[in-house]
Protein backbone atom coordinates (compact mmCIF):
# COMPACT_ATOMS: atom_id res chain seq x y z
CA UNK A 1 0.00 0.00 0.00
CA UNK A 2 1.47 3.18 -1.11
CA UNK A 3 1.76 5.96 1.53
CA UNK A 4 -0.44 7.70 -0.91
CA UNK A 5 -3.10 5.01 -1.23
CA UNK A 6 -5.70 5.68 1.36
CA UNK A 7 -8.14 2.73 2.40
CA UNK A 8 -11.92 3.84 3.92
CA UNK A 9 -13.01 1.87 7.10
CA UNK A 10 -16.67 2.68 8.57
CA UNK A 11 -16.91 2.68 11.74
CA UNK A 12 -19.54 2.54 14.45
CA UNK A 13 -18.60 3.89 17.62
CA UNK A 14 -20.63 4.24 20.82
CA UNK A 15 -20.68 7.92 21.35
CA UNK A 16 -21.00 7.83 25.58
CA UNK A 17 -17.66 5.65 25.82
CA UNK A 18 -16.06 6.26 22.91
CA UNK A 19 -15.10 2.56 21.79
CA UNK A 20 -15.57 1.24 18.29
CA UNK A 21 -17.71 -1.61 18.50
CA UNK A 22 -16.95 -3.11 15.18
CA UNK A 23 -16.09 -1.67 11.89
CA UNK A 24 -17.65 -2.50 8.56
CA UNK A 25 -14.69 -3.04 5.49
CA UNK A 26 -14.00 -4.23 2.03
CA UNK A 27 -11.93 -6.74 0.86
CA UNK A 28 -8.85 -4.34 0.24
CA UNK A 29 -8.59 -3.80 4.43
CA UNK A 30 -9.27 -7.24 4.98
CA UNK A 31 -6.61 -8.52 2.56
CA UNK A 32 -4.13 -6.22 4.73
CA UNK A 33 -4.38 -9.49 7.24
CA UNK A 34 -1.79 -10.72 5.11
CA UNK A 35 0.24 -9.46 8.30
CA UNK A 36 -0.09 -13.38 9.66
CA UNK A 37 2.23 -14.49 6.98
CA UNK A 38 5.20 -12.29 7.55
CA UNK A 39 7.94 -13.35 9.58
CA UNK A 40 8.06 -11.87 13.17
CA UNK A 41 11.56 -10.79 12.60
CA UNK A 42 9.61 -8.35 9.35
CA UNK A 43 7.22 -6.96 12.24
CA UNK A 44 9.57 -6.56 15.14
CA UNK A 45 11.72 -4.70 12.17
CA UNK A 46 8.43 -2.21 11.13
CA UNK A 47 7.12 -1.66 14.52
CA UNK A 48 10.45 -1.17 16.64
CA UNK A 49 10.59 -3.77 19.71
CA UNK A 50 7.65 -3.45 21.98
CA UNK A 51 6.10 -5.35 24.99
CA UNK A 52 3.40 -7.66 22.95
CA UNK A 53 0.14 -8.18 24.60
CA UNK A 54 -1.16 -9.42 21.23
CA UNK A 55 -4.46 -9.76 19.95
CA UNK A 56 -3.06 -11.56 17.06
CA UNK A 57 -4.77 -14.48 18.37
CA UNK A 58 -8.31 -12.86 17.95
CA UNK A 59 -7.18 -12.42 14.00
CA UNK A 60 -6.10 -15.70 13.16
CA UNK A 61 -9.12 -17.35 15.00
CA UNK A 62 -11.41 -15.63 13.59
CA UNK A 63 -9.49 -16.64 9.77
CA UNK A 64 -9.18 -19.75 10.73
CA UNK A 65 -12.71 -20.22 11.16
CA UNK A 66 -13.89 -18.60 8.00
CA UNK A 67 -15.04 -20.48 5.44
CA UNK A 68 -13.16 -21.50 2.50
CA UNK A 69 -15.70 -20.19 0.26
CA UNK A 70 -14.76 -16.87 1.10
CA UNK A 71 -11.04 -17.03 0.33
CA UNK A 72 -9.53 -16.96 -2.64
CA UNK A 73 -8.22 -20.49 -2.65
CA UNK A 74 -7.97 -23.05 -0.22
CA UNK A 75 -3.92 -22.34 -0.69
CA UNK A 76 -4.15 -18.78 -0.06
CA UNK A 77 -5.50 -19.78 2.87
CA UNK A 78 -3.12 -22.48 3.88
CA UNK A 79 0.18 -20.20 3.45
CA UNK A 80 -1.57 -17.64 5.59
CA UNK A 81 -2.47 -19.72 8.42
CA UNK A 82 0.41 -22.18 8.26
CA UNK A 83 3.26 -20.06 6.51
CA UNK A 84 6.45 -22.03 5.93
CA UNK A 85 9.76 -20.86 6.51
CA UNK A 86 11.31 -21.57 3.73
CA UNK A 87 9.44 -19.95 1.69
CA UNK A 88 9.67 -15.94 0.31
CA UNK A 89 6.55 -13.57 1.96
CA UNK A 90 6.49 -10.24 0.29
CA UNK A 91 7.98 -7.20 2.74
CA UNK A 92 5.43 -5.46 1.21
CA UNK A 93 2.65 -7.98 2.08
CA UNK A 94 0.84 -5.91 5.05
CA UNK A 95 1.67 -1.81 4.06
CA UNK A 96 2.82 -1.81 0.38
CA UNK A 97 0.47 -3.48 -1.27
CA UNK A 98 -3.23 -4.80 0.07
CA UNK A 99 -3.26 -7.45 -2.71
CA UNK A 100 -0.23 -8.99 -2.74
CA UNK A 101 -0.92 -12.26 -1.30
CA UNK A 102 1.94 -14.79 -0.22
CA UNK A 103 2.74 -17.24 -3.42
CA UNK A 104 4.64 -20.25 -4.02
CA UNK A 105 7.58 -19.64 -5.88
CA UNK A 106 7.66 -20.37 -9.49
CA UNK A 107 9.66 -23.77 -10.73
CA UNK A 108 11.81 -24.04 -12.82
CA UNK A 109 13.01 -26.90 -15.35
CA UNK A 110 16.01 -28.15 -16.74
CA UNK A 111 17.24 -30.42 -19.34
CA UNK A 112 20.53 -32.29 -19.57
CA UNK A 113 23.54 -29.73 -21.30
CA UNK A 114 24.42 -31.53 -24.51
CA UNK A 115 25.21 -29.04 -27.14
CA UNK A 116 23.68 -30.39 -30.11
CA UNK A 117 22.23 -33.20 -28.34
CA UNK A 118 20.20 -33.72 -25.49
CA UNK A 119 17.49 -36.21 -24.26
CA UNK A 120 13.73 -35.48 -23.32
CA UNK A 121 13.92 -35.75 -19.68
CA UNK A 122 13.44 -32.72 -17.30
CA UNK A 123 14.15 -32.22 -13.72
CA UNK A 124 13.07 -29.19 -11.36
CA UNK A 125 16.53 -30.11 -9.45
CA UNK A 126 19.34 -27.85 -11.00
CA UNK A 127 22.24 -30.16 -11.50
CA UNK A 128 20.74 -33.55 -11.47
CA UNK A 129 22.58 -35.98 -14.04
CA UNK A 130 20.59 -36.58 -17.16
CA UNK A 131 19.25 -40.77 -16.47
CA UNK A 132 20.39 -41.50 -20.45
CA UNK A 133 23.59 -39.54 -20.78
CA UNK A 134 25.19 -38.39 -16.83
CA UNK A 135 25.57 -35.26 -17.98
CA UNK A 136 24.46 -32.50 -15.53
CA UNK A 137 20.74 -30.83 -16.10
CA UNK A 138 21.59 -27.26 -16.16
CA UNK A 139 19.92 -25.58 -18.63
CA UNK A 140 16.72 -23.63 -18.49
CA UNK A 141 13.62 -24.95 -20.51
CA UNK A 142 11.77 -21.83 -21.41
CA UNK A 143 7.90 -21.99 -20.38
CA UNK A 144 4.77 -20.46 -22.28
CA UNK A 145 1.19 -20.53 -20.77
CA UNK A 146 -1.57 -21.43 -23.71
CA UNK A 147 -4.44 -18.80 -23.93
CA UNK A 148 -6.81 -20.72 -21.33
CA UNK A 149 -4.02 -20.76 -18.86
CA UNK A 150 -3.18 -16.88 -20.10
CA UNK A 151 -6.84 -16.04 -19.68
CA UNK A 152 -7.44 -17.82 -15.93
CA UNK A 153 -4.26 -16.13 -14.31
CA UNK A 154 -4.97 -12.40 -15.84
CA UNK A 155 -9.38 -12.66 -14.39
CA UNK A 156 -7.67 -14.60 -11.24
CA UNK A 157 -8.91 -12.38 -7.75
CA UNK A 158 -5.93 -11.26 -6.12
CA UNK A 159 -5.33 -11.04 -2.16
CA UNK A 160 -6.94 -13.16 0.12
CA UNK A 161 -10.31 -12.65 0.37
CA UNK A 162 -13.17 -12.56 -2.17
CA UNK A 163 -14.91 -9.20 -2.84
CA UNK A 164 -18.06 -10.96 -3.03
CA UNK A 165 -19.00 -9.84 0.54
CA UNK A 166 -18.83 -7.13 3.25
CA UNK A 167 -16.56 -7.64 6.01
CA UNK A 168 -17.37 -7.24 9.95
CA UNK A 169 -13.81 -6.11 11.99
CA UNK A 170 -14.48 -6.57 15.58
CA UNK A 171 -12.00 -4.11 17.89
CA UNK A 172 -9.79 -6.99 18.66
CA UNK A 173 -9.71 -7.42 14.37
CA UNK A 174 -11.54 -10.67 14.52
CA UNK A 175 -13.38 -11.11 11.15
CA UNK A 176 -16.72 -12.39 9.50
CA UNK A 177 -19.04 -11.86 6.76
CA UNK A 178 -21.47 -8.84 7.01
CA UNK A 179 -25.05 -9.51 6.88
CA UNK A 180 -28.08 -7.68 8.19
CA UNK A 181 -28.54 -10.36 10.88
CA UNK A 182 -25.48 -10.76 12.08
CA UNK A 183 -25.10 -6.81 12.44
CA UNK A 184 -28.27 -6.89 14.60
CA UNK A 185 -27.06 -9.71 17.11
CA UNK A 186 -24.01 -7.89 17.38
CA UNK A 187 -25.75 -4.72 18.50
CA UNK A 188 -27.87 -6.68 20.99
CA UNK A 189 -24.79 -8.49 22.09
CA UNK A 190 -23.62 -5.17 22.90
CA UNK A 191 -26.40 -4.06 25.08
CA UNK A 192 -27.62 -1.13 22.51
CA UNK A 193 -31.32 -0.17 22.31
CA UNK A 194 -31.43 2.84 20.55
CA UNK A 195 -29.26 3.60 17.66
CA UNK A 196 -29.30 7.43 18.34
CA UNK A 197 -26.34 6.55 20.78
CA UNK A 198 -24.40 5.38 18.04
CA UNK A 199 -22.29 7.03 15.70
CA UNK A 200 -21.14 5.97 11.79
CA UNK A 201 -18.01 7.46 10.86
CA UNK A 202 -15.80 7.12 7.78
CA UNK A 203 -11.84 6.84 8.33
CA UNK A 204 -8.95 6.24 6.25
CA UNK A 205 -6.60 3.85 6.43
CA UNK A 206 -3.04 4.18 4.84
CA UNK A 207 0.70 3.81 5.60
CA UNK A 208 0.91 5.58 8.96
CA UNK A 209 -2.64 3.57 10.35
CA UNK A 210 -1.38 0.52 9.24
CA UNK A 211 1.64 0.66 11.44
CA UNK A 212 -0.55 2.06 13.89
CA UNK A 213 -2.72 -1.34 13.28
CA UNK A 214 0.06 -3.54 13.10
CA UNK A 215 1.92 -2.50 16.44
CA UNK A 216 -1.48 -2.13 18.13
CA UNK A 217 -2.33 -5.83 17.73
CA UNK A 218 0.92 -6.52 19.60
CA UNK A 219 -0.15 -4.65 22.34
CA UNK A 220 -4.40 -4.64 22.95
CA UNK A 221 -7.43 -6.35 22.27
CA UNK A 222 -9.24 -3.22 21.51
CA UNK A 223 -7.21 -2.00 18.27
CA UNK A 224 -9.89 -0.50 16.65
CA UNK A 225 -10.48 2.12 19.59
CA UNK A 226 -6.90 2.48 19.89
CA UNK A 227 -5.52 3.99 16.54
CA UNK A 228 -8.85 5.43 15.82
CA UNK A 229 -10.03 6.92 18.72
CA UNK A 230 -7.88 7.03 21.78
CA UNK A 231 -4.43 8.20 19.94
CA UNK A 232 -6.64 11.16 18.24
CA UNK A 233 -8.06 12.25 21.53
CA UNK A 234 -4.11 12.14 23.07
CA UNK A 235 -3.19 14.37 20.06
CA UNK A 236 -6.33 16.98 20.80
CA UNK A 237 -5.28 17.05 24.78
Amino acid sequence: MASETKLKLKLLIRKKTQKVLFAEAGKDVVDLFSLLAMPIGSVIDLITKESMASCLGSTYGSLEQLDDTYFVSRQIKSQLLHPASSKTVPTNSLLLSATDAPVEKEKKYYRCSGEYSYHDYVTDVYGSPCPLCRKLMIVQLKYTAGPDVKEKEATKEKGIVKGVATYTIMDDLSVVPMSTISSINLLNQFGVSELSCLEARTVSLGLQEGLGLLKASLQSKTVLTDVFLTKKKKRKA
